[in-house]
Order: C-alpha cells, then structure tokens, then sequence
C-alpha cells in the first residue's frame, strides 16, 4: 500500500470552495480527514490540486486505439491520458460490424471489471448517414432495439453510453431500453428536427455527444437538435474544447444555457493524442493528422481528435474565461455524476479515491495521483 501523504501549501478545489493554502490527505488509495503518523508532507506553494479528470468519450491515445487494439493496447491508450490527469475513462468504440463491436466490448469489460477504464461507449453504428462524420457509412444501421441490446449485453454490465440518432426507426425504443438498462442514451450524429429531439430527451436520452458537431446547426425557423439539448435541464452536454471543434462563442453558449453543473468536457480522443502527426486508422477509416487536427482522408472531415484533458482544461481558464471551480465541474464532478460514480471520484472529500491532479501556476501538469500512488510525481515528471 501507498505511504500516507499530505498535499500542502497549494490552492485546494473542494466541493465548498477553493481553499488557499489546503491541504489534502491521502491514507492508501482514498482520502482522509486526517493524517496518519509519520504521513509524508509534499510542500506545494504556488500550485493547484483538482480533482482527477474522467473523460466519458475517449477512442484512444498514445498510438492506441479501442476499437481496433488488444488489451494492451487498450492500456497503452489509458496510461497516455493518466499523464494528462486523466485518472479515469470511458473506452469508447466507433462503427463497425456489430458481431466485431461485440467481441472488442466483451475483452472491455474485462478491463472494465479490473478497474482500468469505467466501461464502454458505443458510438454508432445506430447514427444518421447525413451526419456520419468519421463514420463509415457501410457500416451504419438503424437503431433496432434488440441490435442495440446485443451490445449492451455483449459488455456484460458495463455498457455506460450509446450514442443514437433517435430520429431514426426504432430510436425511440431503443433510448427508452438504454435507460430502463441503466444505459446512457446519448443523442449525437443525428439530422433529427427540434420536436423529434425533445421526444428523445422525454424517451429518456440525457446526454448530447459532443453538442453542435455532427449535427444540424441552430436556425431561427428549424431550431434543430441544438436548441432542444441546451434548454433541457435533464441533459447534460459534452463539448471538445481544443479550439477545433468549437469557436468560444458556442461554448459559452453552452454554458450560459445549461450552467457548469451540466456541462461535460470530453477529448472524444484518437489513438493520435499524445502521440503525434502522422496517418492513423479510426476504426475502419484512414485519418490523416496534421498539425494536431485529425481529419479523414477521404472527405476531410473531422475524425475525433487529438485533445488531452489538461488542454481542455487550461484552455477552459486561460482562453475561454471559465473559473477554475466551473472547469473542475466539466471535467470532474459532472462526468463522475453521469457515470454513477460521485460516491468514489470526481471531487477531493474523505473517503473517496485518491485520484487528483497537481497544476502549476501556468495550469500545466505537475503531478497525476491515482488510487494513491503517484503517475506523475510533482518535481519529477
């Protein structure tokens, strides 16, 4: 077991406030009221300590890529975003033949039930063919529910979201099993109008997969799917704050509609993130990245990206203008919450894991604890 510790001297985020010069305790893998005898002090004047970030749609990362790769390769991706405070993540799969999809969320859940990602995410193949983005569109099918169960159950408990265009037939149905299975049904690549959306949200749909792309824009006449996610107060939504995906206007959009308490930022990452430029596949589709931005090789669309968690988040406070407690919201106590886990992460309180992140002055990594031990050591990384 890890030797005890108290973090000090550092600007803590807690769930009542931000606390100067705080101090944080770990005992083992959680957090304590108090420290033990003998507990080593790790002196941090001039930095923060937040709570470690969990991303809930992430494809890979480090080279590595979930749909396609093995168990190793799976781990490889996870442990490039634990650098990045990364302390938990979803594994998200693309399109692809259902009795393939089946297989690769089948060796997830294995990983899943050790504790080294928190589940898994299908997104598609159940999605619009007119807003398939880096999807391919061979592969897309409508939303059947007893397909969309075949899934479910190929994760073998721990099937956290499917992302669906329930405009489509049988889309209705299919979120109302996601959410009597304690799945999330997340509305995203979809052409659906505004009143097809809201009946979704109603069906039981509460996340939107990365809000305004790959979907309708927002018209005065047709307000579309936009419209009716960012006033339902029952979804929360995500956003890919890498300065690619989103201009800053709609992010505080946003945020001005739905408050920091349902907002999500995610990476909807690629196995290029923390890896670099080069020719990747993303799932069965070619993607060339240049420059840190992934785009399809036929096509040019945008295929995912290559965003790490700690960029979102000091984008989010030296960029978009958000405070640091609002950015924790997007990247901690928000996700945890969607995922069902707010009893053991997504904020700094005793008794839950001791998963945090460590930022310096200028909000750059410098230090990533999970469980307790140290994945990037402050003055060591």
């Amino acid at each position: 077991m890890a030797p005890s510790k108290v973090l000090a001297g550092a600007r803590v985020v807690l769930p009542t406030g931000t606390v100067d010069e705080g101090r944080v305790v770990v005992d083992g893998t959680r957090i304590a009221d108090t420290a033990p005898p003998g507990a080593e002090v790790v002196e941090l004047p001039g930095h923060w300590v937040v709570p470690g970030f969990i991303d809930i749609h992430n494809h890979g990362g480090g080279g590595a890529s979930f749909t396609g790769g093995s168990a190793e390769d799976v781990l490889q991706g996870v442990r490039t975003h634990r650098l990045h405070g990364t302390t938990t993540v979803v594994a998200s799969l693309v399109t692809g033949d259902l009795d393939v999809l089946a297989r690769q969320a089948g060796m997830l859940a294995e990983l899943s039930q050790q504790g080294e990602i928190a589940g898994v995410h299908f997104e598609g193949p159940f999605i619009s063919p007119c807003r398939k983005g880096a999807h391919d569109e061979q592969l897309l099918r409508d939303p059947d529910p007893a397909e969309v169960r075949k899934l479910v159950d190929a994760a073998h408990g721990h099937a956290r979201m499917v992302t669906l265009a329930a405009e489509l037939p049988g889309g209705l149905d299919s979120v109302r099993l996601l959410a009597e299975h304690g799945v999330i049904a997340a509305v995203g690549h979809t052409d659906a109008t505004y009143e097809q959306t809201v009946r979704a949200v109603d069906a039981g749909a509460t996340v939107a997969t990365h809000l305004f792309n790959a979907m309708p824009p927002l018209g005065h006449r047709a307000p579309g799917p936009i419209a009716a996610l960012l006033e339902d107060e029952r979804v929360t939504v995500e956003l890919i704050n890498d300065g690619t995906h989103l201009h800053p206007a709609a992010l505080q959009l946003a945020f001005h509609h739905k408050g920091a308490g349902r907002v999500a930022f995610i990476t909807d990452a690629m196995d290029a993130a923390g890896f670099g430029d080069g020719r990747y596949m993303l799932g069965p589709m070619a993607v060339e990245v240049s420059d840190g931005v992934a785009r399809l090789v036929e096509g040019g669309s945008i295929a995912g990206s290559t965003l790490t968690l700690d960029r979102a988040f000091k984008r989010a406070v030296t960029v978009d203008g958000l405070s640091v407690e609002d950015a924790v919201a997007a990247l901690s106590v928000n996700p945890a919450r969607l995922l069902g886990l707010s009893d053991r992460i997504g904020s700094l309180e005793p008794g839950k894991d001791a998963d945090l992140v460590v930022l310096d002055a200028e909000f750059e990594v410098a230090g990533v604890m999970r469980h307790g031990e140290w994945v990037v050591e402050p003055g060591k990384g």
